[in-house]
């Protein structure tokens, strides 16, 4: 992937420890070849360290924040202890999907019968520049190549570029639920309550399923599945609004209790 030639000050990145001494740690950038960082030893941890080896060693992976850059002196300042550890798994998570784009796009070009360089200059650079890396370009094709045609982009090369990220790309789904109480005080109550979950249960779009789970009268467990977060929640709002709509015209009683449960 195309890279600037230094980090800049606030940047999270990926490094491996090359020498630990007593005052510091080096750690070479995996992400800009060529280059190294310094981490000093009050950076290394909160509190005091007694022992630098007993938080990092040589040819240990770490994610740090960069601190200075003095382009000049080729100088780069590095923390490890202001990464939290959030921070640290969804850098080494964006790594590993930037490394495994690269080589997805290396089997792009080679498919091609063309050079990398020659697929960034042609469409890559532009991919990157729309979706933010390469992975994320891999990843919308991979749920729906016509999200890049729709977005402008051209070129027999798509066909092939569609073929990889179906075949090497996984799209992460989301799975969020709540709890859906009905009530129906009619003497065919239970057919309407039937009915609203049913309407409870019609997705709008393919890649969206929502369930309807019996539980123990008047509770249902609504469960929704979606390619993310903003669409689970959108979809479950609207797939409680369809079961009260129709519970409510035959004087029916509905109410939602979000779970917080979620994975």
């Amino acid at each position: 992937m195309i890279k600037k030639d230094f980090p800049e000050e606030g940047e999270l990145i990926v490094g491996t420890v090359t020498k630990v001494q007593n005052f510091g740690a080096f750690v070479s950038l995996d992400e800009y070849p060529g280059k190294e960082g310094f981490i000093h030893i009050s950076e290394i941890a909160t509190g005091w360290v007694k022992r630098i080896r007993n938080h990092v060693r040589e040819k240990q992976k770490v994610v740090c924040k960069v601190m200075h850059v003095d382009k000049a002196k080729k100088h780069i300042d590095l923390s490890l202890k202001r990464v939290n550890e959030h921070q640290r798994r969804d850098k080494i998570q964006e790594w590993k999907n930037n490394q495994k784009a690269e080589k997805l796009f290396e089997m792009l070009a080679d498919s091609l019968g063309k050079t990398v360089e020659q697929c960034y200059k042609e469409f890559g650079s532009d991919l990157i520049k729309k979706y933010g890396s390469l992975y994320e370009a891999f990843e919308e094709c991979a749920y729906d190549i016509n999200t890049l045609k729709n977005d402008g982009f051209t070129g027999e090369w798509l066909k092939k570029f569609e073929k990889i990220a179906k075949e090497n790309i996984v799209i992460p789904f989301v799975e969020i639920k709540g709890l859906l109480i009905l009530k129906s005080w009619l003497p065919d109550g239970i057919e309407h309550i039937r009915q609203a979950l049913i309407n409870a249960e019609k997705s709008e779009y393919e890649d969206v399923t929502i369930q309807v789970k019996y539980i123990a009268a008047p509770r249902y467990l609504i469960t929704v599945k979606a390619p993310d977060y903003k669409i689970a929640e959108d979809q479950i709002k609207k797939a409680v609004e369809r079961a009260c709509e129709y519970i409510k015209k035959y004087k029916g009683e509905c109410e939602f209790q979000r779970e917080i449960g979620e994975k």
